[in-house]
């Protein structure tokens, strides 16, 4: 789930399902979209009196997608024999496709494809067609960022849509959306566009939607937003809504974004998004008035990192960042969304205000590091987090259990964020739980596990083996070296839950 101004966002995953509808005869080598009888389905100007002949032509090119993943819960011990083996469960899942040629290549979101906590691709992709044939797909590509995946079934001669320009989209225009919500099959809704490049407020190089009242709900997910003239111009993505399903506020990713993304996967090319290695925050009312500045113009420097392309052009903290290669940077068109869509090695004017005085600096835009290694840029020590629902894996799992603390690795960037210095190896602690020994002794969020056992640890795993081995020992506890901003370390000693 996501959540977006305070209101549950869901990503339109839904279940399996057949669908029942048969499909129409047609000629592999003419895309759907670009049959002749399109034009006779839809007036010149306006709605026409009916979308039937329009979706009988689009129908049969919208696949249903079903998957099914082994997912690790957890640890169990056997107590004769002294192991422990993994539990795992089978999880089903799903969503909905498009065939963009005739030899089986679909287009869905990343999400319809991943399982499991790590965000892994799944094991099994199953892909059917109105007329009930099914397929095993595999994934040729997926890209976290965008949310897109290109999956290939081996077939030919078979229905297959185009996509349309989507920066001509207009607000008011009608569109159609087909897919497999909540699990029904073959299911088609039509609306008007509501919006076009919605800025969500989640940075980088994707966060512009086509926002539609078009009815999508869980399911619909990865499945196409036609115009009238048949093209598809958004990939169905998620809704926004307090229930959970569709109230009218649902979002599309536009096809001029998902285009380039489409065709590196098919070609096998390395996705590369612009980069300038610095953090930023709004210029919100209290800022602008500190500053002197209008509001909503332009982005604060809090953070530049050390060799980055932003340093290398002379960016300091506290500048404000007003205009990227000549375009405005405001709250519809941020730093990061204009930086992510600049091709790396590109040099580009950055207009600046610093000490109230205006001058334009230039960089060579750098590659966005992937977005897990992002991640780590963004930790908060004061953020307070309760403990993960679903950890990410059986060491993860071992060390909430009996430690009542999730931790991950400490990289440079979250050691800049807590405070201590860079080299500093070990395992930084992303949450406690209060019921917990170690909660209850003052190990916080923020905190780096740098020994247990007087053993160094830099991964879960490390740490879940000094836990495995005291218990085997006979010990109720471990002693951990704890490292915090603004003092040495010092050894506390945690009892292992029983």
């Amino acid at each position: 789930m996501r959540y977006v101004y305070g209101i549950t966002s869901a990503l339109l995953m839904g279940g399996t399902a057949l669908a029942l509808v048969t499909q129409s005869p047609v000629i592999a080598q003419v895309a759907q979209n670009e049959s002749s009888e399109i034009a006779k389905a839809v007036p010149r100007a306006g709605a026409p009196e009916s979308f039937a002949d329009l979706v009988e032509q689009l129908q049969p090119a919208v696949v249903n997608i079903s998957t099914k993943q082994e997912v690790t819960l957890g640890v169990r011990l056997d107590p004769f024999a002294g192991t422990r083996e993994p539990v795992t469960q089978e999880q089903q899942g799903g969503g909905s496709g498009f065939l963009i040629s005739d030899d089986g290549y679909i287009v869905t979101n990343n999400h319809v494809v991943t399982g499991g906590p790590r965000g892994d691709a799944v094991n099994q992709v199953t892909v059917t067609l109105t007329n009930g044939k099914e397929y095993k797909a595999r994934i040729v590509g997926r890209d976290v960022a965008s949310d897109l995946a290109l999956l290939k079934i081996d077939a030919t001669g078979l229905p297959f849509v185009k996509f349309g320009d989507s920066a001509k989209a207009r607000v008011g225009d009608w569109v159609v959306a087909i897919g497999n919500p909540l699990g029904l099959g073959s299911t088609v809704t039509a609306g008007i566009i509501s919006a076009v490049q919605r800025n969500l407020g989640g940075g980088g190089a994707y966060d512009r939607y086509i926002q539609t009242d078009t009815a999508i709900n869980r399911g619909n997910s990865g499945g196409p937003l036609f115009d009238l003239k048949g093209n598809v111009v958004g990939i169905n993505n998620m809704l926004i809504s307090p229930v959970g399903a569709n109230i009218g506020v649902n979002f599309a990713i536009p096809a001029e974004a998902a285009i380039p993304v489409i065709n590196a996967l098919r070609s096998g090319e390395k996705i590369e998004r612009g980069y300038l290695g610095i953090g930023i925050a709004p210029i919100g009312e209290d800022l602008a008035s500190a500053l002197g500045l209008p509001k909503d113009r332009g982005e604060f420097v809090q953070r530049v990192e050390d060799d980055g392309a932003a340093a290398k052009a002379g960016i300091k903290r506290g500048d404000v960042v007003t205009k990227v290669n000549g375009k405005d940077v405001t709250p519809s068109q941020s730093l990061s969304y204009i930086v992510a869509n600049t091709k790396p090695g590109t040099r580009i004017p950055i207009e600046v205000v610093r000490d109230g005085k205006t001058m334009t600096l230039y960089a060579v835009i750098g590659t966005r590091p992937p977005e897990e290694e992002l991640a780590g840029t963004t930790f908060d020590p004061e953020d307070e987090q309760a403990m993960p629902d679903d950890p990410k894996g059986s060491a993860d799992t071992a060390i909430q259990n009996e430690l009542g603390l999730a931790v991950q690795p400490l990289t440079p960037d979250i050691a800049r964020a807590i405070g201590v210095d860079t080299g500093t190896k070990g395992l930084v602690i992303a949450a406690a739980a209060s019921s917990s020994d170690a909660g209850r002794k003052g190990l916080r969020r923020g905190d780096v596990i740098v020994s247990a056992n007087r053993a160094s640890v830099t991964t879960s795993d490390a740490l879940a083996k000094v836990i495995a081995d005291a218990k085997k020992a006979g010990r109720d506890a471990v002693l951990l070296e704890i490292l915090r901003r603004g003092g040495p370390s010092a050894f506390i000693a945690i009892r292992i839950k029983g």
